[in-house]
C-alpha cells in the first residue's frame, strides 16, 4: 500500500556568502521576493500537495526562520487596534498550525546528504519532500504538487529534472536515462556533478524531491562524493534497482534565487504574475527598455 506523503524536509542551514552582506546576519532563505520570503514560497507550494509536517534542518543564527511560522502577539495585536484585517489575515494564512514545523540542527556543513540524514529521526519510516528554497518556482500547478501526483502515480522515488545547455551539466546531479517517456523518465543512474564529457545526458535534478526512506541508511554512511561533501545524489543512486526511480519534466519555470541575477530575475517574473502590481512593474520596466 503506498503510503501517503505528508512529511517535507527543507535544508536551510548554508550561510548564504554570495549573498553577502544581505546574509550576515539574515538568512538566505528570508530574502524577499516581492513581499514573502524564500522559505514562505517553499513551505506554500508543499502545503499545496497535502504536506502537513515540515522539519527545518538550520545552522547556527537561523532561527528566525522558525520563528517566522510562529505566532506574533505583539504584532497581531497591532494590527487588530489598528483596523489593518487585510494584513492580519496575510498574517494568519501563513502561520502553520502547531506541532507542523519542527527544526535540528546542522552543526556542521559537510553537504545536502548530510542535513537529510540530520532529519533522520523525523523522516522515520515514511515518503517524504525535499524542498530547496533556493530554487524558487512559477508553475501553473505547484511543482510539489506536480511531484506527489507522479509519486502516486508510479510510487517510489521521484524528482524533478529539467534541460540544461551541455556545458552547465557539471553543475548539477545528472540523471542517466533508461526509459523517456515523455512527462515522465525511468532512471537507471545518477551522477554529481560530472565532467560534461562524462554527462551521461543533460536532463538535470532541480531542488525537489521525493524520496523513500530508505536512502537515509545509505546516507549513514557518511561517504564523501563530490566537492568532498556527503551528496544526496549519491545515496539516491543507490536506491535504483531496489525501488521504481523516476524523473518529472515539471511544467513551469525555476528561478536560481541562490545567484544574484537569478534572484532579480524572479523578483520580476513573480511581480508580473501579481495583478495588484503587475501594472507598475510594467511601467518600471518601460522605463529602462
Amino acid at each position: 500500500m503506498l503510503k501517503p506523503l505528508r512529511k517535507a524536509v527543507l535544508p536551510v542551514a548554508g550561510l548564504g556568502t554570495r549573498f553577502l552582506p544581505a546574509t550576515k546576519v539574515m538568512p538566505k532563505e528570508m530574502l524577499t521576493v516581492v513581499d514573502r520570503p524564500l522559505i514562505q514560497y517553499a513551505v506554500d507550494e508543499a502545503r499545496a500537495a497535502g504536506i502537513e509536517q515540515f522539519c527545518l534542518v538550520t545552522g547556527r543564527g537561523k532561527s528566525i526562520l522558525v520563528e517566522h511560522f510562529d505566532l506574533a502577539y505583539e504584532l497581531e495585536r497591532i494590527l487588530e487596534e489598528r483596523g489593518r484585517q487585510r494584513e492580519l489575515a496575510a498574517l494568519r494564512a501563513d502561520m502553520l498550525p502547531p506541532g507542523m514545523v519542527v527544526s535540528t540542527r546542522q552543526q556542521t556543513p559537510l553537504g545536502l546528504g548530510h542535513a537529510i540524514w540530520c532529519a533522520r529521526h523525523f523522516i522515520q519510516d515514511d515518503p517524504f519532500a525535499i524542498l530547496l528554497p533556493d530554487d524558487l518556482m512559477l508553475c501553473p500547478v505547484p511543482c510539489m504538487q506536480q511531484l506527489a501526483e507522479a509519486y502516486r502515480e508510479t510510487g517510489g522515488n521521484v524528482v524533478a529534472i529539467e534541460e540544461v545547455p551541455r556545458e552547465r551539466v557539471s553543475r548539477y546531479g545528472v540523471i542517466d536515462v533508461e526509459r523517456d517517456m515523455g512527462r515522465l523518465v525511468s532512471i537507471k543512474g545518477l551522477v554529481e556533478k560530472p565532467p560534461i564529457d562524462q554527462a551521461p545526458s543533460n536532463l538535470t535534478i532541480i531542488g525537489r524531491y521525493v524520496l523513500m526512506p530508505e536512502v537515509i541508511g545509505h546516507l549513514a554512511r557518511m561517504e564523501k562524493g563530490a566537492g568532498g561533501e556527503i551528496q544526496l545524489t549519491d545515496g539516491m543512486a543507490r536506491l535504483i534497482g531496489s525501488q521504481p526511480f523516476h524523473g518529472l519534466r515539471y511544467q513551469g519555470r525555476r528561478f536560481d534565487c541562490g545567484d544574484k541575477a537569478g534572484f532579480l530575475e524572479a523578483q520580476i517574473a513573480f511581480a508580473l504574475a501579481r495583478p495588484d502590481i503587475a501594472p507598475a512593474m510594467r511601467e518600471i520596466l518601460a522605463r529602462y527598455a
